[in-house]
């Protein structure tokens, strides 16, 4: 095959995949077969594309091909007339040239493939895993590089999941109602930790992973055009394009954590605020405002301001305030503490830190003791937010944080010392990090690394 021919099969494919096993999933009613029609699909264009030429559509011709396939399985099964029933008559008499069946067709297949992949009945890990296989178009071995862990692993979950989808008998269908409401949170989870995990990696020797906050991005820029009306849809494609705003600001050439107070804001990317705002506009135009919305509102209170000086504190805690008493938990009030650290002073922020000792769900958290550890050091008190600071690098399993957090704890220590040169580098005001690097809510809370 030539090389041409090679790589235009090769991206197509890549570009092309989600869609290509939603419309088969539409007729099969089975992710695992519809992604095995697919690779089908891919087969046939690697043979035939070499001898006549690469088609004008190369996507519709997939599409076409992959469907044919699926007409081609119902029709020899033995259960073929319940099938027939549940796909509809027309099936019988469409027709499947190398044309997609229509653009509202094939969105609407992309949508039932989102619900579907994105099931409650599977773990937040399988969940997330055939996300990325099917919609995003990762390779096991790339899912598995992402994230750090064994490809046979990735592997096993993504199996593992096919088999539960089929055995709890999920249908390929969009929700609705109540049910929507529920499904839809589980769709909008999973994307955001795809984002998460590349905007601050659990692990690993570098702190980003730009692939993954780009899978994401376009995850949910999808979904919000596929459900124009959901708020909260709108709120977390704006939180997204925010965040991922600042990516190139947030380590310096040696790959090292740059704090929020030191990031240069004109590598900040503009059109992707812009993307942003404009999102966070369509999603108030609901009147509602859901824990994305409020997130991406705490996000473009960060952007709004030019230099890290003119941040509006005060608004960002009272957003956490009702982000709170919204969806309650400890990290968000972790992020809350250190919002009314910079509003109202490191005491302020400290007794609210204070408060949260004792969470179950907060003791392995190293941002913790880190939000700590700089809260304590802005008030002075050097050696205890050094043994802070040496007790969250203990923790994280980040080399690049792991690396900043134990110099934090050195420069704590050199200004319990008296060695005047290193005061400014832990009491800079940089709190506003110190925990929600790789929490979810990635604004405030980590002094770690923003």
């Amino acid at each position: 095959m030539t090389a041409p021919a090679l790589g235009a099969v090769e991206t197509v494919f890549r570009m092309e995949s989600a869609r290509i096993i939603a419309a088969a999933a539409r007729i099969v009613r089975d992710v695992g077969i519809a992604e095995e029609i697919a690779q089908d699909a891919l087969v046939a264009a690697l043979e035939q594309w070499p001898r006549t030429g690469v088609p004008e559509r190369p996507g519709a011709w997939l599409t076409a091909a992959a469907k044919n396939r699926a007409v081609d399985l119902v029709r020899r099964r033995e259960t073929y007339a319940r099938k027939l029933a549940e796909v509809g008559r027309e099936l019988t008499e469409e027709t499947y040239d190398p044309e997609p069946s229509g653009p509202d067709d094939i969105d609407d297949d992309l949508l039932r493939l989102i619900f579907t992949t994105c099931h409650p009945v599977l773990s937040a890990e399988a969940r997330t895993a055939l996300t990325l296989r099917l919609l995003g178009g990762l390779r096991t071995d790339e899912i598995a590089r992402a994230f750090l862990v064994p490809e046979p692993t990735v592997a096993q979950r993504i199996v593992r999941a096919k088999r539960s989808l089929a055995k709890a008998g999920v249908e390929f269908e969009v929700p609705y109602g109540e049910e929507r409401e529920a499904r839809l949170g589980s769709v909008l989870e999973v994307i955001y930790l795809i984002f998460n995990e590349g905007y601050a990696a659990t692990a690993g020797d570098n702190l980003l992973r730009p692939a993954l906050c780009e899978d994401a991005l376009r995850l949910a820029r999808v979904l919000a055009g596929l459900m124009p009306e959901e708020s909260e849809v709108h709120g977390l494609a704006a939180l997204l394009e925010i965040q991922a705003s600042r990516t190139a600001a947030r380590t310096g050439p040696d790959g090292q954590p740059v704090l929020l107070a030191d990031q240069n804001r004109s590598r900040w990317n503009r059109s992707l605020i812009r993307r942003g705002f404009a999102a966070l506009e369509r999603a108030a135009e609901g009147g509602t405002y859901g824990p994305y919305v409020l997130q991406a509102t705490i996000a473009a209170c960060h952007a709004k301001a030019l230099t890290y000086e003119e941040t509006d504190w005060r608004t960002i805690a009272a957003l956490y305030g009702r982000l709170a008493a919204l969806a309650p938990s400890p990290v968000v009030e972790l992020n809350r503490a250190v919002a009314v650290s910079m509003a109202d002073g490191p005491e302020a922020g400290l007794a609210l830190v204070d408060v949260l000792a004792g969470e179950p769900a907060l003791a392995g958290y190293h941002l913790m003791p880190s939000v700590r550890g700089d809260l304590l050091a802005r008030l002075g008190r050097t050696g205890e937010a050094r043994t802070e600071f040496e007790r969250a690098a203990s923790l994280t399993r980040n080399e690049r944080e792991r690396e900043l957090l134990r110099e934090r704890a050195r420069r704590a220590g050199a200004m319990g010392d008296g060695s005047a040169d290193e005061a400014g580098a832990v009491g800079d005001g940089s709190a506003d990090e110190a925990g929600a690097v790789g929490d979810g809510s990635a604004d405030e809370a980590g002094a770690v690394g923003e």
